[in-house]
């Protein structure tokens, strides 16, 4: 059902409450990465003591994160976000910067890569759709089952979320709701039913103990101090990004009911959860498997956590619990939670655009709401960005940029909360940021840290260094938008 009688003027509707704030905080925050990504920690940093470590790191930043950001989307409740929060503390360049990284990259490069991934897990359910699976060719690009899915995956979402915002909470909602219970019973039946002694003994008899090098795949070596921190600093991408998307329900402000504290309440709870799910559930992983392992091996557990098949940890864990029929539930279970990310996250990048385009910095089209009050033109402009590089199949590659340019974004825009400090001393403010200064100076060090390391390590150096680059394209791009659509070309 429409949000909006045909004959009212289209106008954003204030239909997500705060449970439905935290569904779309938790259900864009968990995707396919916490069920993948430790395997590589576990290969980076090389004990079990650093791999939780790793993800303590991760909560600890995305926490300091959502309660001193929270101050900038309680003062600029309003659609669009983060772009609003930078425009309004930096001007409009810095603000287009993030934009149009948030378009290029960013928003639709996780959209391709967790469509790609519901593909992938749906092949294990249905063979056909694979990577593998090619289907025709368009000129040199060879176009498989499993992209073909992607997209029809992003196009059916949004097309679900243009027909009005109740509908996307609604199935926010549903999923959101589910794949946390889920997650819970995955920890409790892990703990119940795959406790492995063996792995007990391996993991947690000296936490800190090598296991084996990580970089040498060899004997048990330690890492020197330098090393360990450059170690943490890559293994952190992956946990960083597996934690994002915790900031997207600012874009949608001006549809939220009382978003001067749901905002912030939504972030703070949203991100608790998710981090509290993350650390049990690695807790779990390393109940059930040993750590190291064996990439030649034939059995789960022989494989351990560092060289699961696939990366895929989480499936082994539901391997050792459940037998065979514990990967078909993983997939189904992954399945649910690449669709509701997907949702939450195709739901919300349209409100940036809609800004953007607003502003005068985005194709002027953009800047409409259909009948539903949705930005539904924004929505689908998304929808084909994200399609084209699910064809690309660059996306993958993409997101190697986007960890870089996603934490150069927080720490300007949490230095915003200095710079409004000073210059707007008497703006209302209905929430201050928890800590100041102190809070939000510790995020700020930390994740400008995280941003060095990404700078200097030799597997992430050159990843970075283009991500940034991505980022600087965007100025000549800015001053075309603003002569062509008449917006100045200026910062404010």
């Amino acid at each position: 059902m429409a949000d909006a009688t045909p004959t009212s003027p289209p106008h954003f509707q204030r239909a997500l409450t705060l449970f439905d704030a935290i569904m779309l905080v938790t259900g864009s925050m968990i995707g396919s990465g916490i069920f993948i990504v430790s395997a590589d920690i576990a290969r980076q940093v090389g004990t079990a003591g650093w791999l939780l470590v790793v993800w303590l790191i991760t909560g600890l930043i995305t926490t300091a994160g959502a309660v001193s950001y929270g101050e900038l989307a309680a003062m600029f409740p309003k659609v669009g976000g983060q772009y609003v929060y930078l425009r309004e503390a930096f001007g409009r360049l810095v603000a287009f910067l993030y934009g149009w990284t948030l378009f290029l990259v960013i928003q639709t490069g996780v959209i391709a890569a967790v469509a790609v991934a519901f593909a992938k897990f749906l092949g294990v359910l249905w063979g056909w759709s694979s990577v593998t699976n090619v289907l025709f060719q368009i000129g040199p690009l060879a176009v498989s089952s499993a992209q073909v899915v992607a997209i029809l995956l992003i196009v059916g979402i949004t097309a679900l979320n243009a027909q009005g915002v109740r509908t996307g909470k609604l199935i926010q909602n549903v999923l959101g709701s589910t794949k946390l219970v889920a997650l819970a019973l995955l920890i409790v039946f892990g703990v119940a039913l795959g406790l492995n002694h063996a792995a007990v003994a391996a993991n947690f008899h000296d936490v800190w103990a090598a296991a084996r090098h990580p970089a040498a795949g060899g004997p048990a070596l330690p890492l020197s101090a330098g090393a360990l921190v450059i170690a943490i600093g890559m293994a952190m991408s992956g946990s960083l990004f597996s934690s994002d998307s915790w900031n997207n329900i600012g874009f949608a402000g001006e549809e939220i009911q009382n978003p001067e504290r749901t905002l912030v309440r939504s972030m703070v709870i949203g991100t608790g959860i998710v981090t509290a799910l993350y650390i049990l559930l690695n807790i779990v992983y390393l109940l059930v498997l040993p750590l190291a392992g064996s990439p030649e091996a034939a059995t789960v557990a022989g494989r351990g956590i560092m060289y699961a098949k696939d990366d895929r940890v989480a499936t082994a864990v539901a391997e050792s619990v459940l037998g065979a029929p514990g990967a078909y539930v993983m997939a189904i279970l992954i399945m649910l939670s690449t669709f509701g990310a997907n949702n939450g996250i195709i739901l919300s990048g349209a409100r940036a655009y809609f800004a953007m385009a607003k502003d005068g910095l985005f194709f002027p089209g953009l800047a409409r709401l259909n009948p539903a009050g949705v930005p539904a033109r924004a929505l689908w402009a998304q929808c084909l960005w994200a399609s084209l590089l699910c064809l690309s199949g660059s996306y993958g590659q993409l997101l190697n940029y986007v960890m870089f340019a996603v934490i150069l974004f927080y720490v300007v825009t949490i230095i915003g909360i200095f710079v409004l400090r000073r210059t707007r001393p008497h703006a209302p403010r209905p929430y201050r940021a928890w800590g100041y200064p102190v809070v939000p100076l510790i995020y700020i060090g930390l994740a400008s840290a995280f941003c060095v390391v990404l700078l200097i390590a030799p597997d992430t150096a050159e990843y970075s260094r283009r991500g940034l680059g991505l980022v600087a394209l965007g100025l000549p791009v800015f001053f075309l938008f603003g002569r062509r659509f008449g917006g100045p070309t200026a910062a404010e």
